[in-house]
Formats: C-alpha cells, structure tokens, sequence
C-alpha cells in the first residue's frame, strides 16, 4: 500500500536549484508503487472550509514574483479528476467536513514545483485540497484522517509544505551556507515525536517544540505534515526520508508515513 508523504516545497526555485533536495525528489517515484492518482495539500492554497479542485487540465499557477523567466516558463499540465473529487468531498462531508468544489483552480508551486522532479512526465491526475487558515493542526490531523481509505485506491497523499519557514531570515545568503542554530533544535524536537508517535505533543507544537514559533511565524508550511500524517491512519509509523538544508534557514526535510 502507497505510504502518504510529507515533502518540503522550500522556495520556488527548486526544480532548477542543484540541492539534495532536488535530486531526492528526482530519485523518488522509484521508491514508490505508481499511484492511480495523486492529492496534493500545499501550502499555498488556503479556504475558509476545505475546498477541492475539479479540472480536467490543472493550469499551472506561477504564484511568485522577482525570479528567472526560466521558471515561470515551467509547466505541468497533469489531468485533473472530477471522479476523486467527487470521492473527497463525500469522505469529508460524511466526517462533519462540508467541503467545496473549485472547477477552475489549478495547481500552485507548492504542488507542481515538486511533482514535476517526481513525476516529470505529467501523466497522473492530480486533485488539490485545501488548508483552512486558523483551525490549526488539529483540524487538518482530523481532515487527514478523513481521507485515510484513499490509500486503499492507490491515491498518493502528499503534504507539500516546509519543516522550517521563517523567510525573513533571508539576507541573500549562499544556497549552502549553515544552518541557522535554532533550526536543529526545532526540527529533532519535531522528528522525535513523530518517530514516538507522540501525537499530543505534535498537536501542540508551538507550546512544546523548542524556538517553533521562530522557525513558523505563521503555520501554513507545517500544517500539510498534520494532513499527511493523518491520511496514513491511525498508529501510523513516521520514518523521515530525507533532510537537508537550503540558504541557512529551510529545512528541507521529507516523511514517509505508513
């Protein structure tokens, strides 16, 4: 059975930086049974109640500015999938979760700038789903339990967000230069608890982890880990399947959950 993924986006540029992140994501699908479709919780999508997308293209969304041409000429035209939305938003309603239907949105970096080094062809459909700004990560463990039977349809669930995302912290410094010393604390913290399963304590992070609220000014890149983790059921074991770190500040860091 496929596991669910959390993955860090880090910043648009990845698909054309030389990072160990890149070449992870490079080398992914091969670690993986194909999935018949994929849904992708990013950062960049936020709704008052969860919504999905029902496409029969995604567009690809360029929701930067200042970087080079050569990225907003990237795209990825993945097939979408009214049947898995439909299938979604039943999951979810059926769990107290009303959600919507968007038949026009597309894809925004935080989905296409990763599934384009793992799945460059563009040949999977790919349903996006909503994060609620403010509810936190309760709510989105809740969302992502609601959809834990989609793994037994072969749906990849991927949280698409950044294990540290303070981007104020960023002065130009060199793509490799050292970690910032808050950082480590922060993210053992995150990993010991996830490899404990220490659920309670992952829901109330920012009290508990230490400098969280450093490395999260605001939630939005952590909370597709609580989707993640979530999808992947009850009991799910965590195992991170890669870390590194780009420009001194964002961690980099993926989990497999299963």
């Amino acid at each position: 059975m496929l596991p669910t993924l959390f993955i860090s986006h880090g910043s648009p540029m990845l698909p054309l930086l030389d990072t160990p992140a890149r070449h992870f994501l490079e080398g992914l699908a091969v670690t993986l049974p194909r999935p018949r479709a994929i849904l992708v919780a990013s950062a960049h999508w936020e709704t008052l109640q969860p919504t999905v997308n029902a496409v029969s293209v995604n567009q690809t969304i360029h929701d930067f500015y200042g970087f080079p041409q050569a990225l907003f000429e990237m795209q990825y035209p993945a097939p979408g999938s009214s049947e898995l939305a439909d299938q979604i938003s039943d999951l979810l309603c059926a769990a107290g979760l009303p959600c919507r239907t968007d038949t026009r949105r597309g894809l925004d970096h935080g989905a296409w700038s990763i599934l384009r080094l793992i799945y460059p062809q563009a040949d999977i459909p790919v349903v996006q789903i909503s994060l609620q700004r403010g509810p936190g990560p309760a709510h989105h463990l809740q969302l992502g339990r609601a959809l834990a039977s989609l793994r037994e349809r072969d749906v990849l669930v991927i949280g698409s967000g950044s294990f540290t995302h303070d981007l104020s912290r960023f002065r130009g410094q060199n793509l490799n230069a050292p970690s910032d010393p808050d950082i480590a604390p922060f993210c053992d913290w995150m990993d010991a608890a996830l490899r404990e399963g220490r659920t309670a304590d992952l829901l109330t992070y920012r009290h508990k982890a230490p400098f969280a609220v450093d490395n999260h000014p605001t939630e939005e890149h952590l909370l597709p880990l609580f989707v993640a983790l979530g999808a992947a059921g009850e009991g799910a074991k965590a195992e991170r399947i890669h870390n590194s770190n780009t420009y001194g500040m964002l961690r980099m860091d993926a989990y497999a959950f299963q």
